[in-house]
């Protein structure tokens, strides 16, 4: 495992996407202690979540991390991920607009710093020198400890590597792209090779393909399980073959589909802790449990070759 400031704890990155979305606060607040005792240390959130929500402009998963930091005091103790980058185009990385975004996340996660703060996305309009500079002026503040990129692909990642270190600036050293057993294409082995060789350490989200990989997700009967049933239409159609090599190694180990998903992603070339959200006590205690699941490289092989 490639290490880094803002990873510690139990290699599992826990999702914020959920809070104040479909996790009310009580659940929330629910959710992050459990996450707590099981030795987890690391959350993930961003600026957009959830603007996707009627009635929601963003922020609302920060606000709801900032009263559990508050109500905790837990907040020196986590490593707190956030992202920028989403919430309107590409003058969101304009050099004061990422200051004034960056003040506007502080204030609802009611923290003065943040550990990992991500480019949420690439703009490949502008000159990816130009983002280095604008996100290290971020860093110059004193309010962020590390910088990391979030759908960036290999060359544009590898370009904003170069910049920085002719521009003397703090380079991003974390990716996050989407990546899972159903879903590779995202963090191919040009980015495999790039992350490895940099020791940047990925951060995968959607390392359940949104719940696919808990099995719950078989025929279009089950797409109103949830309020991300309709994603999983086109996975219900091409997953199958994957759900039937996870319901093998699931009968084999007697761990959950989840935990086989994960146990399978933390090991992949460059990884350095998937990314799950959850809603429940009982989800979060389940996820958890999947960062001690070894395993076998048979088990290993033949879950890739599934996909």
């Amino acid at each position: 495992m490639i290490t880094h400031p803002a990873i510690a704890g139990i290699p599992l990155v826990l999702g914020g996407n959920v809070f104040g979305f479909t996790a009310d606060l009580d659940a929330s607040f629910a959710v992050l202690d459990a996450f707590y005792e099981c030795g987890g240390r690391m959350i993930d959130t961003a600026d957009v979540y959830s603007a996707w929500v009627p009635g929601h402009k963003g922020g609302e998963s920060e606000t709801v991390l900032g009263k559990w930091f508050a109500a905790s005091g837990k907040r020196g103790e986590m490593r707190l991920h956030t992202k920028t980058g989403m919430l309107g185009g590409a003058e969101l990385y304009e050099p004061a607009r990422i200051l004034t975004s960056l003040d506007a996340s502080l204030e609802r996660l009611q923290t003065d710093y943040v550990d990992l703060y991500y480019a949420h996305r690439d703009y490949e309009e502008l000159a990816v020198g130009d983002i280095v500079s604008a996100f290290n002026g971020a860093v110059q503040t004193g309010k962020v400890r590390s910088l990391g990129a979030s759908n960036f692909t290999a060359e544009r990642l590898a370009a904003a590597l170069d910049a920085a270190t002719e521009q003397g600036a703090m380079a991003f050293s974390v990716l996050q792209n989407e990546y899972n057993l159903v879903s590779r294409e995202a963090y191919g082995a040009e980015l495999q090779e790039l992350c490895t060789g940099r020791s940047i350490p990925m951060l995968p989200f959607f390392g359940l393909a949104s719940g696919f990989l808990t099995g719950k997700y078989r025929t279009e009967a089950d797409l109103g399980k949830s309020v991300r049933g309709q994603r999983m239409t086109t996975l219900i159609e091409t997953g199958q073959p994957m759900l039937a090599a996870l319901d093998v190694v699931v009968r084999e180990t007697g761990a959950s589909h989840a935990q086989v998903a994960l146990a399978w992603l933390r090991v992949q070339p460059g990884i350095g802790a998937p990314i799950a959200s959850a809603t429940s006590v009982e989800q979060v205690r389940e996820l958890c449990e999947s960062a001690s699941l070894k395993l076998t490289d048979e088990q290993l092989n033949r879950l890739t070759l599934a996909g």
